[in-house]
């Protein structure tokens, strides 16, 4: 008839010596008009709650009620787990094991959820409390031992200290005592280093449920009295009847049946207190043995009675078969032997029912674990199958992926060797354009340098000598003055002849860039430009001066500079012309611009004229660029580079 404080066997979120301090009560209900829906509300009210749960457990569980509501109002998962933790101890000390696993089964969900390591230990050791309560053991096991693996490592004492208490009563439903004392000790010694008086009474008292069934009596006692101590001192009624219990056990085994009286009395009050059912109908029994062996055998059927009747109202059949063998022996000894038999028959059937009741729910469990596993095996057949399905198809659309990746990849290639063939052959003609206009260009260069030369040479000669003639003529004639004149007149037109023949000559292929370079031959055509018309040709070089420009890329700059400035003189009616010529980074660049009328850069593309055409063969056979900048009355500019 010893009495595990199954109840508090929970590790709920807060430290339930809290609950004891009852100097907060009252302020703590002052504010309650003050509360909101909100995480702060939850704490409040847990708090509120664990003040009352030892003493007044349906108010506690309205308060954690209270609490679980606000947290599902404001979706807050913490809270949830809060309530559930402190709303299943309150279920468990009232013996509803059934409806406190639904409870923590749904807090172990939320918690693997929550990614709470902390969290999701006391779910799962709650869990398996609930289970181990059930009696289903096989349950329970997995759930300690993950959860306790969860507290080793988080290197938490109490906690680990908490987890071992429940391993030992685990191992006590197991009957393995010896393991069972082993956990208990391993609990208290832990506990004694830590401020946690209740959870030291609660390990206390299991110690020594297992000392009992070791036989080892005197250390039970010790465990019972400490722990009844600290029951009193804090205030935890549930603690201070389940030792008052526990000691009438006790004494009673030893058969000192003149005290145990007192405490059966003493539990009696104190599970009235709590309505604690159970504790009720032991601590009735109790008395009835006690006052049997006192020989009132008429008080000792009134208790037994009295304990019948509430067990009867709580479905209590562990106890009834025992109040049943009680009534027997009273009934036999008031010379009641056909209703002590009746009992005892009862007592007997009973025992009977309650092991064919264990090997029921054994066998359904099996029956369902064989189910499960059947179901499981179905499932994982039918994954397999699906798995393999998926896997064909994978590959099958992997395949249809490769093979359009693939043909993709070749169509792209083929397009893109199209290409280059095409930009090769682009290129060829290119280079065979480019080289047939630098055949043209150094054909043009060499026949007017040849031209240039026999002019100059040749009939730039025959002119001269044919002047140094008519001069020494001049001097052995005698003539009128009308002859005189017209023949100075002749002699001027031959000198204007000379000079055309020679400015013809020189701009066919100027001496000065032949000799002195192309920086020298563009001043000098700029200068001469100027003098001869009324545009003034201004020419700026920078770093030109001592470049090295070879004679090929030296002429068809001067062409292009001359081509343009010519243009200007005959279309643009400017007044000034700025010709620009630099070399920088290994460019060479060339800017014309004039103040003239300026002119839609439009028509270019569709002039015909031979100076443009000129202009880009030239450029173009220098791989250079060409930028036409006009406007009409605001001017032109003509901008062009090239590779040095």
């Amino acid at each position: 008839m010893r009495t595990v404080i199954l109840y508090i066997l929970y590790i709920s979120f807060c430290s339930i010596t809290n609950a004891q301090v009852l100097m907060n009560k009252d302020s703590l209900l002052k504010l309650l008009p003050t509360v909101k829906e909100d995480s702060a509300g939850v704490e409040f009210y847990i708090n509120l709650g664990q003040q009352y749960e030892a003493s007044e457990p349906e108010l506690a569980k309205h308060y954690y009620k209270t609490a679980g509501t606000f947290s599902e109002k404001i979706d807050y998962p913490a809270g949830i787990l809060r309530y559930i933790f402190n709303y299943t101890f309150v279920l468990n000390m009232q013996g509803r094991f059934d409806s406190g696993l639904a409870l923590n089964l749904k807090s172990v969900a939320i918690a693997r959820k929550l990614n709470d390591p902390i969290m999701l230990g006391k779910a799962l050791f709650n869990t398996g409390s609930s289970y181990r309560m059930l009696a289903q053991y096989e349950n329970a096991i997995p759930l300690y031992e993950e959860g306790r693996k969860i507290f080793a490592s988080n290197g938490d004492s109490l906690l680990m200290a908490r987890s071992y208490d429940i391993i030992q009563m685990l191992y006590y439903n197991l009957e393995n005592y010896d393991k069972g004392v082993f956990y208990g000790e391993t609990a208290v010694k832990w506990l004694r280093t830590i401020d946690d008086p209740v959870w030291l009474g609660t390990t206390l008292n299991n110690l020594g449920m297992n000392y009992a069934k070791k036989g080892a009596y005197a250390k039970a006692k010790d465990c019972w009295m400490e722990a009844l101590a600290i029951g009193k001192k804090i205030g935890n009624i549930e603690m201070e009847a389940s030792q008052m219990l526990n000691l009438g056990d006790l004494y009673m085994d030893e058969g000192d049946y003149a005290v145990i009286g007192q405490y059966y009395n003493k539990a009696l009050e104190l599970y009235t207190t709590l309505d604690g059912a159970e504790g009720i109908a032991i601590a009735l029994r109790g008395l009835a043995i006690y006052e049997f062996y006192k020989k009132d055998f008429q008080a000792a059927k009134i208790y037994a009675d009295r304990s019948l009747a509430v067990i009867n109202q709580n479905n209590l059949l562990f106890e009834k078969r025992k109040t049943f063998e009680t009534l027997s022996r009273i009934h036999i000894a008031l010379h009641d032997l056909i209703t002590g038999q009746k009992y005892m028959q009862q007592a007997t059937v009973l025992a009977d029912s309650i092991i064919n009741d264990r090997i029921r729910k054994s066998t359904v469990e099996f029956e369902t674990k064989y189910e499960t596993a059947k179901k499981d095996g179905q499932i994982k057949l039918q994954q397999s199958e699906l798995k393999q399905k998926s896997t064909l198809n994978y590959i099958l659309i992997g395949s249809a992926a490769a093979l359009l990746i693939i043909s993709l990849l070749s169509y792209r290639n083929y397009r893109h060797k199209q290409n280059l063939q095409q930009q090769r052959i682009n290129e060829l003609e290119t280079e065979k354009q480019l080289a047939a206009t630098e055949a043209v260009l150094k054909g043009e260069e060499q026949e007017r340098t040849r031209l240039a030369k026999d002019l100059h040479d040749g009939l730039g000669g025959m002119l001269s000598g044919i002047k140094h003639s008519f001069n020494n003529m001049k001097g052995n004639l005698v003539m009128t003055p009308e002859n005189a004149q017209a023949f100075e007149r002749s002699m001027d037109m031959l000198d204007s002849s000379i000079k055309e023949m020679r400015r013809v000559a020189h701009n066919m292929m100027p001496e000065t860039l032949v000799k002195y370079g192309l920086d020298t031959a563009l001043k000098d055509f700029c200068k001469d430009m100027s003098l001869a018309g009324s545009v003034k040709v201004i020419y700026q070089s920078v770093s030109i001066e001592n470049a090295v420009i070879d004679q090929t890329t030296s002429i068809t700059i001067y062409r292009i500079v001359q081509e343009l400035v010519n243009n200007v003189m005959k279309h643009a009616a400017a007044k000034q012309v700025v010709v620009q010529l630099n070399k920088l980074n290994g460019q060479l660049t060339i800017t014309v611009e004039d103040d003239g009328k300026g002119f839609d850069t439009a028509i270019l593309r569709q002039s015909s004229g031979m100076g443009w055409s000129n202009i880009l063969n030239r450029v173009e056979f220098m791989k250079g660029i060409m930028d036409v900048q006009s406007e009409p009355g605001k001017g032109t500019s003509v901008h062009i580079e090239l590779k040095a």
